[in-house]
């Protein structure tokens, strides 16, 4: 790619997740219940959940919503970050109280718990830990991996609170994909993300040497664009005005067309991924 100055800011961060879902009123009880998110607004087609008053989460009920398809490309997960253990150890004690865990992993640079929702979209919870400790490789990318997770050391941290605390936010999306490549064209050439760790049918790219805002696989060979129930948009934050207008530009530049809602730039991505992006309030 370019100059740094095409690179996105380090302040950059993930926004909210939008699902297309058929069951809201079950959906929004998840989220609540299990993930521990607070309802901001619901209507009786549309619900946006958060936290301390910051919307993370849009529920869309469609009247006629069919199901994902299964060779759809779309949500891996949404992973909600906690800002402490203690808040990891109490979002265990709910999904071990109300629902499944599906998974476990210390990343080395994070710890996370994995399940899915009633309508099978995946979601991550996780802490990360301090900069300092993550490892990187020789040319400075940061290097994550996969090993297990000491369960009984989070459960023992858990602090008693019965939601996510002030300070969560979505920390990264995770996408199914039918092509890594035309994904890096996206979100690193056009967007402006840089490559972080690679592993097998996986990347992951951020801003500002984060691990990663986004990750994409191909792990279950998906083949079709986007479809049916699941990911409706995601929403990507810039810093301010100037950083939002050079991204504009670069996105008008580029083979990727784009219109304007709610004063997001929206675009559609590789496999007909809706992100939308915009400037810090």
């Amino acid at each position: 790619m370019g100059p740094d100055t095409d690179r996105l800011p380090a302040a950059t961060r993930i926004g909210r997740t939008a699902l297309q879902v058929d069951d809201l009123g079950e959906m929004t009880a998840f989220y609540r219940d299990v993930v521990g998110l607070e309802p901001l607004s619901e209507s009786s087609s549309r619900a946006v959940l958060g936290v301390a008053d910051a919307p993370l989460l849009v529920l869309d009920a469609a009247a006629e919503v069919s199901p994902r398809p299964p060779q759809s490309a779309g949500l891996f997960h949404t992973a909600f970050r906690v800002p402490s253990r203690a808040a990891l150890g109490d979002a265990l004690a709910r999904i071990q109280d109300r629902w499944q865990l599906d998974g476990a992993s210390d990343h080395r640079v994070s710890e996370a718990l994995y399940l899915a929702d009633p309508e099978d979209n995946g979601v991550e919870v996780y802490r990360d830990f301090p900069r300092s400790e993550w490892p990187h490789t020789d040319d400075g990318r940061v290097e994550m991996g996969t090993d297990p997770l000491d369960l009984d050391a989070v459960a023992r941290a858990a602090g008693g609170a019965s939601g996510l605390p002030d300070g969560t936010d979505v920390g990264h999306v995770h996408l199914e994909v039918s092509s890594l490549d035309a994904f890096a064209e996206f979100y690193v050439d056009a967007v402006g993300f840089e490559r972080q760790t690679t592993m097998r049918d996986a990347r992951f790219v951020s801003a500002g040497g984060y691990h990663h805002h986004l990750g994409a696989n191909t792990w279950h060979r998906r083949s079709e664009p986007a479809s049916g129930t699941g990911l409706a948009w995601f929403e990507v934050v810039l810093p301010d005005a100037d950083a939002f207008d050079a991204l504009r530009d670069r996105l008008e530049a580029s083979q990727y067309g784009s219109t304007t809602v709610d004063g997001a730039v929206a675009v559609t991505g590789p496999d007909g991924i809706e992100v939308r992006f915009r400037a810090e309030s």
